[in-house]
């Protein structure tokens, strides 16, 4: 198993609320999550890593510790946490079990995608009113029941990437919406109480992104199943199975956005996509962790020999703080700037940041299985789960580090709308 480090020896943060002029609440949050990783995700990584097992026990102790409110706001009995609260410290979960960091983040798009950010977007007045007596009830449901609720993107198409509408649809009948269609690598798949799917309205009969429609399903409505195995390369405890839709009813109170709303904050609240980041940025501090301790001697689970006396160790370290400070400067600088509207220079700064965490992050793991030699491959030690866990961002639906790459150099060259004919 995993060897928890003593909770009175506690690593130090990734962004020193000093250094990055961290608000004292956020200070205070990622000080909380900092603990919480240590102590309860931490020893049992291992666990859900080997067995590819959904870390239901992580969720029960993050409901009774208040994880799973972290973006509801305080008005509504949440933690009110803001984009970048949240993001820092769902970096430091991630440093101590990425699949639950990940799919946790699943969970807390639902609520802060139908908080901040919604309440940042064009509405009129009987339209948000009607959008925040819906949300409480999803709310209560999370707070009082601890549900949990997924964000499945992907259906092995253009949609997950914004160039097309999803293929999952939804049919106005009375009283709701008739739901058809299939999301694949749906992380949570059997394991959350309702899944908050992306899906196009054809009532109308035309498919279009402007139509796309969030809605929230139960996972034990009439028509839902879940398929397909589940044995990845790494973020394994998330299983991410396929999730289908036959025919499935739901009431109109299911609207986690009012209509049009989702298109609207893809196009203005781009930021939303970056979430997926803080959990490879806490495995790039995990990876740097891992190695710094090995080599000194002091990593539980193997003998206490020192090996930082060799300069080619020394120089190796030295190359991956640097590629990490490079890292998270990047990071820090683009989670400060998420809001609405941002600019041209903006977005391409948040595109660079997801790429950058996303392919820095197997690449200090790299470094670091090089520099630790054959205990890297150990299944008892985490740093060959962290290897594993990394190498997946980059993969990662919508802004994979390859989407990240073409936007970049095309929006650098082209202003919008602009052709060479």
């Amino acid at each position: 198993m995993d060897q928890p480090l003593p909770t009175t020896t506690l690593e130090a943060p990734i962004f020193d609320p000093r250094a990055f002029r961290l608000t004292p609440f956020e200070a205070d949050l990622t000080t909380r999550a900092r603990e919480f990783g240590a102590r309860i995700l931490a020893p049992r990584a291992q666990k859900w890593d080997r067995e590819a097992a959904f870390p239901i026990d992580n969720y029960r102790d993050m409901h009774a510790e208040g994880w799973l409110g972290i973006c509801i706001p305080r008005a509504e009995g949440g933690l009110g946490a803001d984009f970048r609260a949240y993001c820092l410290a769902a970096a430091e979960l991630g440093r101590h079990c990425g699949a639950t960091a990940l799919t946790w983040n699943m969970h807390v798009c639902s609520t802060l995608w139908t908080g901040l950010l919604t309440d940042d977007l064009q509405m009129d007045a009987p339209t948000r009113a009607e959008h925040q007596a819906r949300r409480a009830i999803h709310y209560r449901r999370i707070l009082e029941d601890g549900a949990i609720y997924s964000q499945p993107f992907s259906e092995g198409g253009a949609a997950a990437a914004g160039a097309a509408a999803f293929g999952t649809t939804a049919k106005r009948v009375e009283g709701g919406f008739l739901v058809n269609g299939k999301k694949i690598f749906a992380s949570l798949s059997g394991h959350a109480q309702q899944y908050g799917i992306l899906c196009t309205d054809v009532t109308d009969g035309a498919a279009s992104r402007r139509n796309t429609l969030y809605l929230a399903i139960p996972a034990n409505a009439p028509g839902v199943s879940v398929a397909g195995e589940w044995d990845p390369l790494g973020m394994r405890g998330t299983v991410s199975r396929n999730l289908l839709f036959a025919d499935v009813f739901v009431p109109s109170t299911a609207s986690l956005m009012p209509d049009g709303l989702y298109f609207q904050a893809a196009t203005r609240w781009p930021h939303m996509f970056l979430t997926l980041s803080p959990t490879y940025m806490g495995l790039a501090q995990a990876a740097f962790d891992f190695t710094v301790r090995y080599l000194r001697g002091e990593q539980p689970g193997t003998s206490p020999v020192k090996r930082r006396m060799y300069p080619t160790k020394q120089i190796a370290v030295a190359e991956m703080r640097v590629m990490l400070e490079q890292t998270k400067a990047l990071w820090f600088q683009a989670i400060s700037e998420a809001g609405p509207d941002p600019s041209k220079e903006s977005m391409l700064r948040a595109l660079a940041a997801q790429n950058t965490v996303m392919e820095n992050a197997n690449a200090i793991a790299t470094k670091a299985v090089r520099s630790c030699g054959g205990q890297a491959m150990l299944k008892t030690l985490p740093l060959e789960r962290i290897y594993r866990d990394s190498r997946c961002g980059s993969l990662m639906l919508p802004w994979t580090a390859e989407l990240c790459i073409d936007r970049i150099g095309r929006d650098s060259l082209y202003e919008r709308g602009e052709t060479d004919e």
